[in-house]
């Protein structure tokens, strides 16, 4: 797939990517723990400062940014690519989902645990048509151990969350079929595409045993590629951002491969449509600090909020 663009570089570890209306693409940058504005110039703006580790980031149902804060990682150059390693920085007491107001500034933590248990990693997050959201938690990596990650059902207004799926092992990237029965969640270090049947907001259908947690396995790339997040098209078509590989792998609802589009960056983490007609492609490559933009053969899913 040709016309592959560079829209802003020296970005530091960027994840998260929203299309806005106005051309540009907020995102976050984990590393500088920043909500960071690329205007369709390719100007850089810091648009919020945060703490800890910004990651997954949607538009909700009230136009405000939802944020999954992982509480931090460590960072680390190998081969000329930044990349993640095990372990947490000073100071780290777990993660949460926060809330964002852009235009006012207000900052608003709504979610610190799921019942008796603390949230770890928060990764990625969609909203439903129900103004809920579906989050990933990924846990964390040490240099001897791992912390295991689930999903998580949580309403926007603070005042509910619930455990979806548990445990998952660095559950990642999340996503919505475009009938919303279907959630699609990634786990990294297995390169696996989870589906979870959906019977009500927050509530699975559960597959029988062996699932360790009521999924069912769609998908599962050879070799050392790993998932991160992911985006659905319009047509229910899975993208998701696949690290080693360094490419977009698109999967169907039937969990076959349809095609794999390069993207040059072993660090591939996200993706996003926006655009006229949605059919634009936003990219966060981490390993560089870039965002990219390419033209996409199908219209992306229209997102709530977005």
């Amino acid at each position: 797939m040709s016309g592959q663009s560079v829209l802003a570089t020296g970005l530091q570890f960027p994840e998260g990517p929203i299309a806005c209306a106005d051309g540009s693409v907020l995102l976050v940058e984990i590393e500088r723990r920043t909500v960071t504005r690329v205007h369709a110039d390719g100007r850089v703006e810091i648009a919020a400062q945060l703490e800890g580790g910004p990651n997954g980031m949607a538009v909700g149902p009230d136009g405000a940014l939802y944020i999954c804060n992982n509480g931090g990682f460590l960072f680390q150059k190998q081969e000329g690519f930044n990349r993640t390693k095990p372990g947490v920085p000073e100071g780290y007491a777990g993660g949460w989902i926060e809330r964002l107001d852009l235009k006012t500034g207000e900052r608003r933590v709504l979610y610190t645990r799921c019942g008796d248990h603390p949230l770890v990693g928060p990764n990625d997050i969609v909203f439903d048509a129900h103004g809920g959201f579906y989050f990933t938690d990924f846990g964390k990596m040490y240099p001897r151990m791992r912390m295991n990650g689930g999903l998580y059902y949580g309403l926007a207004d603070g005042s509910r969350i619930v455990e979806v799926a548990y445990p998952m092992i660095m559950p990642n990237g999340i996503g919505l079929s475009p009938d919303g029965t279907m959630l699609y969640a990634a786990e990294t270090e297995t390169g696996r595409l989870w589906a979870f049947d959906l019977e009500a907001p927050g509530v699975v259908k559960r597959a029988p045993f062996p699932s360790p947690h009521g999924g069912r396995i769609l998908c599962g790339l050879p070799g050392y590629q790993r998932f991160d997040s992911l985006a659905v098209s319009a047509n229910g078509n899975i993208c998701i951002a696949t690290l080693v590989s360094g490419c977009i792998t698109v999967v169907s609802p039937q969990g076959e491969v349809i095609r794999q589009v390069p993207t040059h960056d072993p660090i591939t983490t996200n993706i996003c449509f926006g655009g006229p007609e949605l059919k634009t492609a936003y990219i966060t490559l981490s390993g560089t600090g870039q965002l990219i933009e390419m033209p996409w053969p199908e219209p992306g899913l229209k997102l709530v909020g977005g």
